[in-house]
């Protein structure tokens, strides 16, 4: 234990025996002493023991981010805007719920390991009861936004850290989220945080605007400023009425200021809260220039501007009949699982996504089925009538990628077409633009493509003004992403970008819908037991690709007419289904050279073409190492 650290924990002890007040501790302010004694008194926290951060279980993680999804999808842009502005100063940003778990996360994953031992990191607990005084726990537990600076905190291990958090109230006044950035180290005033606060705070009020607007956008939505110039741009006040004219739901900023004494703004008439009529509102629809939209405050108390959308139109139903629900999940999506629960959960998770505008990134191995769950979802959204633009990100020359990707102008190269060329991305405009294996994309051109993504427009190459272009993102890779940037090789803020919601696929071997799957692909056509058998013991190593090109095979050699036996299926390589594959042959273990080698191949999951690119060798070079020292893939164990 460190000296300051030993200090720090007996001014904790003094301050939380209300009887004295500790010279030392008279820096700290209110709220910060209050929590220090809630901490011992009240969560029976021990200021002498120095905790390890606690990081939940993913699966435990998912059930806290499932229960507000569809809140996270619109806090992500918030997230990522705010990310920006503090990245370049050793930030990270965190979004936990309302108990404190950290169910969002932007950071430099370079740091990870930093990071994650000092609890800046998804799934982190960051509650009073666990933490002690610190941002998060201590914002939920006063509803202030508040800088927990250095020793402010609570338990000794984290007094190197400051963290600077607001809560995020849902339209209904209740906490149910707490922005926060946090940093590893800092200056030692607490003043050096006043901008930060700012921040946050603004950030803050974003979201909870965001998801205000989306929550309540099939009602009346009403927009008051002070000032006329600012209402059209940044509203400070939301309200929202049904359609007899009710409050049914506002905006932090409208129960502060407009409640009288306290009164919940919740179930209020229009009329008892300003000097108008509701049926005269269309007076104060945005058609009407700002500064004539002005309305006096009940009573004379003070005169704003209001701007009022009217709910969309609700599409009439035939007479005598009722408009059928809609499917939870739509048939392309439904199409791609017989009953596998794993891949189940990704589909419904997918669908409730199909015409969100956040960036979806499919991960899994290679044959997975990545670019058929792509195409599934755009089939399933309302962009299914335009393009489908799939772009190998691993396949085009890196000398052409740009021109391939952005288009260009006629003679803008040597080489190029004299008419120009349109390029992939734009070709997607209105459509689905799929970026498949998006780890392989040299790192100059991830930052025009993360320029395109954020700005939504191209620069074709040899032009001078950018193209527009409205587009649906989805990528996929098998490679570690995460691991990727902690390398080096993937930028972070692009990691975060296409990361708006990540959507895992499990392999073949691990599905429990084989039988099915077997049946469907073969439209019914019988096999034998030992056939079936066989088939379904396999352990599918190249997945989805691999089973579509052996039932193809079985299909064309079989008897027409007559089951597929086993005969009739192609040699089959690998481990059974089930059991594990060792990484590399016996030869390798003890060779010390084949570790740095052996480490990179697995980076790379065994794309042996991938690895060569890392390592700057041509692809045979990298075969012939690997026979020198005994290295085989392991899916070519069994075949050798």
């Amino acid at each position: 234990m460190q000296p300051a650290q030993r200090e720090h924990i007996h001014t904790v002890m003094q301050v939380a025996d209300r009887g004295v007040q500790a010279l030392a501790a008279q820096r700290h302010e209110q709220v910060i002493r209050d929590s220090w004694h809630r901490c011992v008194h009240e969560h029976r926290l021990d200021p002498t023991r120095m905790q390890e951060a606690v990081i939940l279980p993913e699966a435990r993680l998912r059930e806290h981010q499932d229960q507000m999804e569809a809140f996270l999808h619109i806090a992500r842009h918030g997230l990522e805007t705010l990310y920006q502005q503090v990245a370049g100063l050793g930030y990270v940003v965190l979004l936990t719920d309302a108990r404190g778990v950290t169910v969002d996360f932007i950071g430099d994953l370079q740091l990870e390991p930093g990071l994650r031992k000092a609890g800046l990191y998804l799934g982190a607990d960051w509650s009073e009861a666990h933490a002690g005084t610190c941002g998060v726990g201590t914002c939920i537990s006063t509803g202030q936004a508040l800088t927990v600076h250095l020793d402010d905190h609570f338990d000794a291990t984290h007094i190197p850290l400051t963290c600077t958090t607001s809560p995020v109230h849902d339209p209904s006044g209740r906490l149910t989220a707490v922005l926060d950035i946090s940093a590893l180290r800092s200056p030692a005033p607490k003043a050096s945080q006043a901008l930060a606060q700012q921040l946050v705070t603004m950030y803050a009020q974003h979201i909870e605007d965001a998801n205000f607007l989306h929550r309540f956008r099939g009602d009346w939505i009403l927009r008051l400023s002070r000032a006329p110039a600012f209402l059209d741009v940044h509203p400070e006040y939301l309200l929202a009425l049904d359609a007899g004219g009710r409050v049914i739901g506002h905006n932090r900023r409208a129960q502060q200021a407009l409640a009288q004494d306290g009164t919940p703004l919740v179930g209020q008439r229009f009329e008892a809260l300003f000097e108008a009529r509701f049926d005269g509102i269309g007076r104060f629809v945005s058609t009407q220039p700002s500064d004539q939209r002005a309305v006096m405050r009940s009573g004379g108390r003070e005169l704003l501007f209001l701007s009022a959308t009217p709910p969309p139109p609700r599409p009439a139903a035939t007479p005598g009949r009722t408009l059928p629900r809609a499917p939870v999940v739509p048939p392309p999506l439904a199409a791609l699982s017989a009953g596998d629960p794993a891949l189940d959960r990704q589909i419904e998770r997918a669908s409730r996504l199909v015409n969100s505008p956040v960036s979806l990134l499919i991960t899994g191995e290679t044959g997975a089925g990545k670019e058929y769950f792509a195409k599934a979802v755009h089939a399933s959204s309302e962009r299914r009538q335009r393009p489908f633009v799939a772009v190998n990100c691993a396949a085009i020359p890196e000398a052409l990628i740009e021109s391939e990707l952005f288009g260009h102008l006629p003679g803008s190269f040597s080489g190029a077409a004299a008419r120009g060329k349109r390029g992939l991305i734009p070709e997607a405009d209105g459509g689905t633009l799929f970026l498949d294996e998006i780890g392989d994309m040299p790192l100059a051109l991830q930052a025009r493509l993360l320029r395109v993504l954020s700005e939504r427009e191209v620069l074709p190459v040899g032009a001078t003004r950018p193209v527009p272009v409205n587009i649906r993102v989805i990528a996929a890779t098998h490679a570690p992403l995460e691991a990727l940037v902690r390398a080096g090789r993937f930028r972070d803020d692009l990691y975060y970008r296409i990361n708006g919601a990540h959507l895992v696929l499990p392999p073949l071997r691990e599905r429990r819908d084989l039988g099915a799957l077997l049946d469907r692909f073969l439209d019914g056509r019988a096999f034998t037991a030992a056939a079936r058998a066989r088939l379904l013991a396999h352990a599918w190593p190249g997945n989805l690709r691999e089973l579509r090109n052996v039932l193809d095979y079985a299909a064309s050699v079989a008897t027409p007419g007559a089951p597929i036996g086993e005969a009739d299926l192609p040699p089959l390589a690998g481990a059974p289904r089930g059991t594990a594959q060792p990484p590399v042959a016996a030869a390798t273990q003890g060779d010390d050279d084949a570790a740095p080698l052996l480490a990179e191949l697995q980076a790379a999951h065994w794309n042996v073409s991938l690895a060569a690119r890392r390592l700057g060798v041509a692809r045979m070079t990298l075969y012939r190492r690997m026979k020198r020292r005994g290295i085989v893939a392991p899916n070519h164990r069994d075949a050798m």
